[in-house]
């Protein structure tokens, strides 16, 4: 399973031209513009590496750090194009595990990526491989990525799976589109809203006894999805 890398920045045209490469790379991908956004993902759907520019909008690169590393565990290389002396020595007393600075050649930043992401199982096999969700009779297991109900596997699709453990990891509150959208799709994502409703009846068709009374996975008008979990047991 491709790790999963969390790129946090402003500039626009750097978080789309990056992630492109990432994925390029074999990496999944996903984006935000700043911190507050990136730990409501993170807590969502923790990533394997966050990618962290610390002169963000609002909290900055400085304190997003602390949040990562001591409420979410995960490890951190900072991108910045600020003072690297002054911010070397903040960013490592804080605890990041590395720290590259703008501009930076693509090969470097995968270079420090594959050593971080090494050092980071290596001290702790665990850290990276968020547990299994179990409902009542449905479990998503994040590492093998796999779903099954009533121990049979369902075959899901890296969207559908990522939309469902979306709803999952949030069980029985309701979910915006948007957030949906950011969280799935990631943050750049350009297309028609309504891809979400597509994906949604895919879910449907596969969890509910009924996919035109949906029971499972519902609709909150003008607010969002939801999984009610009393109906998985």
């Amino acid at each position: 399973m491709s790790k999963n890398i969390l790129l946090v920045d402003d500039d626009a045209l750097l978080r789309r031209s990056l992630a492109f490469r990432l994925e390029k790379a074999g990496y999944h991908a996903s984006t935000a513009a700043n911190a507050e956004e990136a730990i409501k993902q993170a807590g969502a759907n923790p990533p394997d590496l966050v990618l962290l520019d610390i002169g963000l909008p609002g909290m900055d690169g400085l304190d997003a750090m602390r949040r990562f590393h001591n409420d979410i565990h995960i490890p951190v290389i900072f991108l910045t194009a600020r003072d690297r002396e002054l911010d070397e020595v903040l960013g490592l007393e804080l605890g990041a595990d590395d720290y590259v600075t703008k501009p930076f050649e693509l090969d470097v930043l995968l270079a420090r990526i594959k050593t971080v992401l090494r050092r980071a199982v290596s001290a702790n096999p665990s850290a990276t491989k968020p547990a299994p969700i179990k409902i009542g009779k449905l479990c998503i297991d994040p590492v093998a990525h796999t779903v099954t109900m009533n121990e049979q596997e369902l075959e899901l699709a890296r969207l559908e799976f990522g939309l469902l453990y979306t709803l999952a990891s949030e069980a029985g509150q309701v979910i915006s589109v948007d957030d949906l959208l950011a969280r799935v799709w990631g943050a750049e994502f350009v297309g028609e809203p309504q891809v979400i409703y597509v994906y949604i009846r895919l879910l449907r068709e596969k969890l509910e006894e009924d996919p035109n009374h949906p029971r499972r996975i519902i609709n909150v008008h003008g607010v969002g999805y939801k999984l009610v979990k009393e109906q998985f047991e």
